[in-house]
């Protein structure tokens, strides 16, 4: 006898403002509560410090949550100057202090930030949840454990002083994927020679959710469950980035049913990724195009909206 699933059926996506204190996954499975939501997942996890924008899937939007992971964020962050912590975040154990520098102004800021822009290799935390042969690399710093870490290529499109007051160094920072901001804080402050850590970190974007659609763990309680579930985007948010293209009914169903269809010489050729919709607008799912074929990659359940 299967087992009857708890929850409703519901597919979307929610932008929660995420609070600090708390995992993104003790505030995912809140709101999933709260809208009593079948299944859901968040889009790649903010440290319990961080606040802000944190995109919640639930129902057949989990599908298409990795398109999120590989998306550009923005944060805007506080760097704590003339301390280094061993989580390089004001929850860590300060394991150094060091005095400012004595002529410490935005331009002697701005005079070690250039190197930090553009295409640059990070070396990630040893906090941070990668794995080392099986095992995320945090276990083995709360093990007092240091293991080989390789640099990794990230970007980093923006990186702007948005403050200087005496030992807070305020920053935004518009990166990459992969990017670890308490990574890149505790750099800068090893080039100010001062050394630092993020006392506060607020995502201001992830792909297309910025933090005018989100909402707090408040303001979802307070207007309930059939209110909050109006709040919900559609899945294809998801895949907002990419071309869409429209089957008519005989293709739209062969697609659905997991095959390839071809697009004819008068049609425009896809070539890569797409969303896929059919003549009504339903969303059917994401596929790949590459030259006359089109076939599915991660299609949308049957009669799923």
């Amino acid at each position: 006898m299967s087992r009857r699933r708890r929850g409703d059926d519901i597919n979307g996506v929610l932008v929660l403002d995420k609070p600090a204190g708390m995992t993104s996954n003790a505030a995912l499975q809140q709101v999933r509560r709260l809208l009593n939501a079948a299944r859901a997942g968040h889009t790649g996890a903010l440290d319990p410090l961080a606040t802000g924008v944190l995109p919640l899937c639930f129902g057949e939007a989990t599908k298409f949550a990795q398109r999120l992971l590989e998306a550009d964020k923005t944060y805007r962050t506080v760097a704590r100057l003339g301390q280094r912590t061993n989580t390089s975040d004001a929850d860590g154990e300060t394991v150094q202090e060091r005095a400012l520098p004595s002529a410490l102004d935005t331009e002697a800021v701005e005079s070690v930030l250039a190197p930090f822009r553009g295409a640059i290799e990070q070396v990630p935390s040893m906090y941070s949840a990668l794995k080392y042969q099986g095992r995320p690399l945090y276990e083995y710093a709360r093990e007092g454990r240091t293991v080989p870490r390789e640099a990794r290529p990230i970007r980093i499109d923006e990186l702007t002083v948005l403050r200087l007051e005496g030992d807070e160094l305020e920053l935004r920072v518009r990166c990459s994927k992969g990017t670890y901001i308490r990574t890149l804080v505790d750099d800068i402050g090893e080039a100010l020679g001062c050394g630092a850590h993020v006392a506060e970190l607020r995502r201001e974007q992830a792909g297309p959710f910025e933090l005018a659609q989100a909402l707090t763990l408040d303001d979802l309680e307070n207007m309930g469950r059939a209110a909050a579930r109006e709040w919900l985007q559609p899945s294809d948010v998801l895949l907002s980035d990419l071309p869409a293209t429209v089957l008519d009914g005989p293709r739209a169903i062969s697609i659905s049913n997991g095959q390839a269809v071809t697009i004819s010489p008068s049609e425009s050729a896809v070539d890569g990724l797409c969303r896929l919709y059919d003549q009504d607008g339903r969303f059917l799912g994401l596929a790949e195009g590459a030259g006359e074929a089109i076939r599915p990659r991660r299609l949308m359940r049957t009669g799923a909206s």
